[in-house]
């Protein structure tokens, strides 16, 4: 196959290759040409998309900028701002406003007073209202803008804005109102910043980017919001613009822009062109200045994308080319096929037929030359794979009778101790106390439990009486079978020491439980590199006083309001340690509204994140901050949603125990 696929290209290639040597010269040239008249024509096509742009954006927003100003400049907004409190003033006010507000595109208007600093806005989604919507203040950054608009000795700026107070974004034509020198306020209107760009900066032109600047560069209106520089539309605070069309270009060509804007300026019924490398790619960029808005308008175009020169007639002279092209290639192709490729196909067949195992397979006729040669060497060849497949596969069937039998024995194995495994896991689920959880405790309390495998070595006891209630949660070493085991011994052992001292007592209970433990597993009969200690957090609710006691070794307990989070930490020692550990109780008053919780170390090690840290306390405190005041079955979801965005890819490290409760 490669020798027939291999001559048939190698012959068609050589005869491509004369062709190209041929038309390479004049390839290069009519592409020569071609740019040149893509150029000439691309230029005058941007030129004339510019003027016309400018045109569309400047006859509506100088509308809109008018009405503003004959609002600002209404006997009835000056006299209404100069006393806020008269009714009638207001009344008169508000009704010729509201008849600008049917004529402004956006159906809204607003005015700001420069005394109470109130801030009137009334549009068609929130609906007419007489009083402020928000008071504005001088030391809020977002406020700035007024401030700033209101000591500019302009008369007005037109501003893109987002107002996180109304809850939308526009473009602002701002106006002073005054009365001589005096200033009152600010009057005016906005357009939808979605509505604005749609209308006048999409354009349906292909490689055609239109954008707004203003004078120092700060971009106004851009298809891309993301580029649009918010709040820069005022004098004070243009310089903490971030987004600028000089970014956009490279080092050396920045002033070059800048030059072309200020011969704009100059020059305002005339386009200035020049060239630049945005993102890598050469374009050209076309400038025009809209002297009543200050306002400058650019437009970006790709002249490899704009379609400013009619391709048609190229398409045709392509294609005759490639016809003949194909034709030459094709006759000689033919000559090729019938002279060498034709008998080599029939070797080809009988190849493949010998590589499917049929080794019987007829070859094509002897010849007295090198095919004929070839073909003999083939019948050799598959007469001594015939035998070695024979007797290869003898042996294979022999193997594979014994893998079965081996597979068959280890999936039997397999099952039994998955058998055993979920029985166990059947046990460990039976000592926890679930059903008194939700009888007693119902919609106050949840429980995360996620053990590493089938079974795990955490676990939670719940014991109530009338005197009150005894929660805590358990993480023994280990993992698995032999951490169930363990989580055995714990309960029985917890169960002793509350049966001694009492449920009240968790300081006392844990003391026991680690006495309890080390009777258990005398030192001299466990080897020193099994870990057999455990964490606990054990909590004792009274009924009566409405207080809580906690002890804990190694395991601390959370509660949060949703502001503020307390944590009362455990004992530094485990139970069973080496050293024996010193626990004592902390008291704490339960509260309305506050949510409590103990979680073992599996959850808070969880690696997790960009760099596969742990959670930490630091994420999770944050997380009892965020949710503590919602229903705790919507905090139980929340909580596995956050530890596996978190988790990610990584696997579970350790058994994950989370129990929370309430008390109202």
């Amino acid at each position: 196959m490669a020798a027939n696929w291999g001559l048939r290209s190698k012959s068609v290639l050589a005869l491509l290759l004369a062709c190209v040597l041929a038309l390479i010269p004049s390839i290069l040239l009519g592409w020569r040409a071609m740019e040149d008249i893509r150029q000439h024509f691309g230029e005058a096509y941007v030129r004339n998309f510019t003027l016309l742009h400018r045109e569309r954006i400047l006859a509506p927003v100088a509308r809109e900028l008018a009405l503003a100003q004959r609002l600002a400049d209404s006997q009835l907004t000056r006299q209404w701002l100069r006393d806020e409190a008269d009714a009638q003033r207001s009344q008169a006010f508000f009704a010729e406003a509201e008849g600008y507000r049917g004529d402004f595109r956006d159906r809204s208007y607003f005015v700001i007073a420069a005394g109470s600093r109130g801030y009137y806005f009334n549009d068609a989604r929130q609906g007419f209202s007489a009083a402020p919507r928000y008071v504005l203040d001088p030391d809020d950054p977002e406020d700035a803008w007024f401030f700033a608009s209101l000591r500019s000795d302009a008369r007005y700026n037109l501003n893109v804005n987002i107002d996180h107070k109304l809850k939308v974004t526009k473009v602002w034509f701002n106006v002073q109102v005054r009365d001589g020198v005096e200033r009152l306020g600010l009057a005016g209107t906005g357009l939808d910043l979605s509505s604005f760009l749609e209308a006048f900066m999409v354009s349906h032109e292909a490689g055609i980017t239109p954008m707004i600047v203003s004078a120092d560069g700060a971009i106004q209106a851009h298809p891309d919001a993301r580029l649009i520089a918010y709040s820069s539309g005022v004098d004070e605070l243009a310089g903490q613009a971030r987004s600028r069309v000089f970014d956009l270009l490279e080092d050396d060509q920045r002033e070059a822009l800048r030059a072309a804007m200020r011969r704009a300026e100059d020059n305002p019924d005339a386009v200035q062109l020049l060239n630049a490398r945005i993102g890598g790619v050469e374009h050209l960029l076309a400038l025009t200045y809209i002297e009543p808005l200050g306002w400058h308008l650019l437009t970006q175009a790709d002249l490899h994308a704009v379609r400013a020169l009619d391709n048609r007639w190229v398409w045709p002279l392509l294609g005759t080319l490639v016809v003949l092209l194909a034709a030459l290639l094709l006759g000689f192709a033919y000559a090729v096929e019938r002279l060498l490729l034709h008998p080599l196909q029939r070797l080809k067949h009988s190849a493949k037929a010998i590589a499917a195992g049929y080794y019987h397979t007829d070859l094509p006729s002897p010849r007295g030359d090198e095919l004929g040669e070839l073909s003999a060497a083939f019948a050799s060849m598959a007469a001594q794979v015939s035998r070695h497949t024979a007797e290869l596969e003898g042996k294979v069937r022999e193997r594979t009778l014994a893998l079965e039998q081996a597979n068959r024995e280890m999936a039997a194995a397999h099952k039994k101790i998955d058998d055993s495994i979920d029985y166990a896991s059947l046990i460990q689920r039976a000592i926890l106390p679930d059903r008194q959880l939700s009888a007693s405790l119902d919609e106050r309390h949840f429980v995360l439990w996620k053990p590493r495998d089938v079974v795990g070595g955490d676990f939670y006891v719940y014991r109530e009486s009338a005197e009150g209630y005894l929660l805590g949660v358990v993480d023994c070493a280990g993992h698995g079978v032999p951490g169930a085991l363990m989580t055995m011994l714990a309960r029985a052992a917890i169960d002793h020491a509350v049966s001694v001292v009492g449920a009240a007592d968790p300081a006392q209970i844990l003391h026991e439980t680690d006495r309890t433990i080390r009777g258990m597993l005398r030192e001299e009969q466990v080897s020193r590199a099994l870990a057999t200690n455990m964490d606990a957090g054990l909590v004792w609710i009274d009924r009566h006083s409405h207080r809580l006691l906690f002890a804990g070794a190694k395991i601390a307990l959370f509660a949060c309001d949703g502001e503020q989070v307390q944590e009362l930490k455990g004992g530094r020692r485990a139970l069973g340690d080496k050293r024996q550990g010193e626990y004592h109780n902390q008291e704490m008053r339960v509260q309305p509204g506050w949510t409590f919780y103990l979680c073992t170390d599996g959850f808070l090690d969880q690696a997790g994140g960009e760099h596969g840290f742990g959670f930490g306390n630091a994420r999770f405190i944050e997380l009892l901050r965020s949710h503590a005041r919602r229903p705790l079955r919507e905090q139980a979801e929340l909580f596995v949603a956050s530890l596996e965005a978190y988790q990610g890819g990584q696997p579970q490290r350790d058994d994950i125990t989370v129990l929370s409760f309430r008390f109202d």
